[in-house]
């Protein structure tokens, strides 16, 4: 507006133009133009309102405020944006526009202790005493793919001593293994964790009750700390600076670390270059308050205060699930097999990082190795044996017998091409459930090398590789030949118990 008003002056006073060209080459009213003129030397006034009535959001102020003083309690991706809190007026009969939710909510959180949410305290604290956890989002090329998948960060508070290993996912049995990881990468346990809130750990937190901020510890999470003797401590709700150390950490990690996208072919060779990388950063990076020596050093003066790490935690995580009528139980959206015996029964599936264990009662009856994606079923042969033998017509089309070793396959194909193959088949395959599927494939194996294909010699092979025949006798030298033969003497031991020896 100002620079109007002197670009008006300068028009009619030194131009010498006419109002209405001004009015023109400006796009101003005429109007205009003259109140400008008038005020030739001052800043022309215009009225303001000091303050501006909101009618239709007065009587939702108090609702509105109650709301926010919530959230202010939340983690910060679970409070509300004020699109959110709008709607929800609206549902309460609220008929105002948007604009005027945005505003006050903006100006609330600018008046809500001004200043004190950029002071913290400084924390300090001993050698072996604590480190930080936290997890991150990264992406990686694996096997020519780009994943995503999910780091987990430990840091110890005193030397900055960082460790880091990739998981598929964020479950708990990924956080019991990398406790187990950092522990034997640190060689040592630290007194205390500090935590954040994730329902992998944190069951419960109190808000607002006569618990204040305390929380319930995960059932399996606080049996992997007594197993340690880790004391574990949670964050406030919403302040991450408490574990800052390992929060600034998720961030260069992923500077250093993860840009560009580096490329490995599995998770483990990520994993091992991750942790060699950890070291290297240690040993060239000096300790951010202990400036004349490397993090490196640090850590080796730590390292020795550290508790020794004994006995593994067995850090599985346990479901109780019903095998189906075709011997599969449902885990974390996959299908594994169980032995058929056991269908319609109730079984215990333990999910490790890398495996199903399968348990009835306390017997293990089927494992397989774990797979991350879903709608998969991986099955076992051997786990349906038993119903092959009633229903052989099933050998042709059934899922678990498309997948049999090469040599068996072979076999298979070499059997079916006579009249009633399949029947000999499945005699051949029967084999297994008494010597297992190593034997009958190299037993398959070699009646394909000997070229003679037949269910006796096959068997024959199987019954051969399960109970070798003893190895021949070994001819003793003469040299080694007893020259007297040694007699009996009762009475050697009378005499040590120091009787006599009576006849």
């Amino acid at each position: 507006m100002h620079g109007n008003h002197s670009q008006s002056a300068r028009l009619y006073h030194l131009d010498k133009e006419t109002v209405s060209h001004i009015s023109r080459k400006m796009n101003l009213s005429r109007a205009t133009v003259r109140k400008y003129l008038d005020h030739v030397g001052d800043e022309p006034k215009y009225p303001q309102r000091k303050s501006r009535p909101r009618p239709q959001l007065g009587a939702f102020e108090a609702i509105l405020q109650q709301w926010l003083e919530t959230d202010a309690h939340l983690p910060r991706k679970q409070k509300r944006t004020a699109r959110r809190l709008f709607e929800g007026l609206q549902k309460a009969g609220y008929q105002g526009a948007y604009d005027s939710i945005q505003r006050w909510v903006k100006a609330w959180k600018a008046n809500i202790r001004p200043g004190l949410h950029q002071a913290f305290i400084p924390l300090s604290f001993r050698p072996g005493e604590a480190y930080q956890f936290d997890w991150s989002s990264e992406t990686v090329i694996l096997d020519g793919v780009a994943m995503a998948i999910k780091v987990a960060h430990f840091r110890l508070t005193y030397s900055r001593m960082s460790f880091v290993r990739a998981y598929p996912r964020e479950t708990q049995e990924m956080v019991f293994a990398a406790h187990q990881e950092a522990f034997l990468a640190f060689e040592g346990v630290p007194e205390r964790g500090i935590y954040d809130n994730p329902k992998t750990i944190v069951d419960v937190v109190y808000h607002r009750s006569r618990k204040g901020q305390e929380r319930d510890f995960n059932r399996r999470f606080l049996a992997l700390m007594n197993h340690y003797l880790i004391r574990p401590t949670a964050c406030t709700v919403a302040a991450g600076w408490e574990k800052g150390q390992v929060e600034n950490q998720v961030g260069n990690i992923r500077e250093w670390f993860f840009t560009p996208l580096p490329h490995f072919e599995t998770l483990d060779q990520l994993n091992a270059w991750l942790w060699e990388r950890c070291q290297e950063r240690a040993q060239n990076h000096a300790h951010p308050e202990q400036k004349t020596r490397t993090i490196w050093a640090v850590f080796q003066e730590e390292k020795a205060l550290l508790r020794p790490f004994q006995a593994t935690f067995d850090g599985y995580v346990e479901d109780r699930v019903r095998v189906k009528s075709t011997c599969l139980i449902s885990v974390d959206r996959n299908h594994y097999s169980v032995p058929a015996e056991w269908a319609g029964e109730w079984v215990r599936a333990r999910r490790y990082v890398d495996r199903i264990v399968v348990l009835m009662e306390s017997a293990v009856i089927a494992t397989h190795a774990r797979r991350m994606g879903r709608d998969k079923t991986i099955t076992d042969p051997q786990h349906y044996l038993q119903v092959l033998e009633r229903k052989p017509g099933a050998l042709r089309n059934g899922l678990p017998f498309q997948k049999l070793p090469r040599a068996i396959t072979l076999v298979q194909e070499h059997l079916q091409a006579k009249a009633g193959g399949d029947k000999a088949f499945v005699e051949v395959l029967l084999a297994a459930r008494d010597h297992g599927m190593d034997i009958l494939e190299t037993a398959c194996a070699m009646a394909l090398e000997q070229k003679t294909v037949t269910v006796t010699v096959i068997l024959n092979l199987v019954h051969r590789l399960a109970h070798p025949l003893p190895p021949p006798p070994q001819q003793t030298p003469e040299a080694l030949h007893l020259k007297e033969e040694p007699t009996a003497d009762c009475s050697r031991y009378d005499t040590l118990r120091g009787k006599p020896y009576v006849h």
